[in-house]
């Protein structure tokens, strides 16, 4: 009995730590945020550097080229964690059903239209918001319907296919901070005359590889030989 009130105590010690952190961190935060006088803002300066920079949106040049290196390590971490579900072992099998016909509707209405959306979204990410994140989520949603109808595809994807369609966000994102820096630039820092395009390019990959890692975390488990 001794020897079990021992083991105990260290894991409500580690508990009460463990509050006592994320209080005080709580109360910092909303010290700062309720403050007066107000936080700076920094609106006025991401836009006057707009001007040499390839978006109009302030969003999509603060993700991409302000804070381009957070971004990075945003995919690699989802690249990343989709390699760890992968390593947990094969995916339960999907399993054929008869779906609801409101789902069925539901799919018939939807699927054909997220494409279109998520071209929209990345499109319009460079003038307004949007972008690769809002794109790759759309198309995601609609993979996760299809999954959850119980149909299968015709078609197999080959399974080298789709690990290229993971890594090629990251992969572009790296070669083109990597390619930019002819002429004395730093990673990531990209030509006043191309950085639209780079971006755009970036943001396509990007949009690809989030789509297919945010359906298979859905999936929860190495595709295996299923489509």
């Amino acid at each position: 009995m001794k020897t079990s009130r021992i083991h105990g105590e260290p894991g409500i010690l580690l508990r009460a730590v463990l509050v006592l952190l994320l209080t005080t961190v709580i109360v910092g935060i909303g010290l700062v945020l309720f403050s007066q006088p107000p936080y700076p803002s920094l609106a006025g300066v991401v836009e006057d550097a707009l001007v040499s920079r390839g978006a109009d949106n302030p969003v999509t040049a603060v993700l991409l080229d302000f804070r381009g290196y957070d971004t990075l390590l945003e995919i690699a971490v989802l690249t990343a964690t989709l390699a760890g579900v992968w390593a947990l072992g094969p995916a339960p099998l999907i399993r054929e059903t008869a779906p609801s016909p409101v789902l069925l509707g539901l799919n018939s209405v939807l699927l054909p239209l997220a494409p279109l959306i998520a071209a929209y979204l990345l499109w319009a990410g460079a003038t307004r918001p949007g972008g690769a994140f809002q794109a790759g989520a759309v198309l995601a949603a609609a993979g996760v319907l299809f999954i959850i109808s119980g149909r299968r595809p015709r078609q197999r994807l080959p399974e080298a296919l789709f690990r290229l369609a993971i890594v090629v966000g990251l992969a572009v994102f790296i070669g083109v901070g990597l390619g930019v820096m002819g002429g004395g630039r730093a990673f990531l820092q990209y030509p006043a005359d191309i950085a639209g395009a780079m971006m755009l390019l970036v943001e396509f990959a990007a949009t690809v590889s989030i789509a297919v890692i945010l359906a298979g975390l859905f999936v929860g488990g190495h595709p295996g030989s299923d489509p």
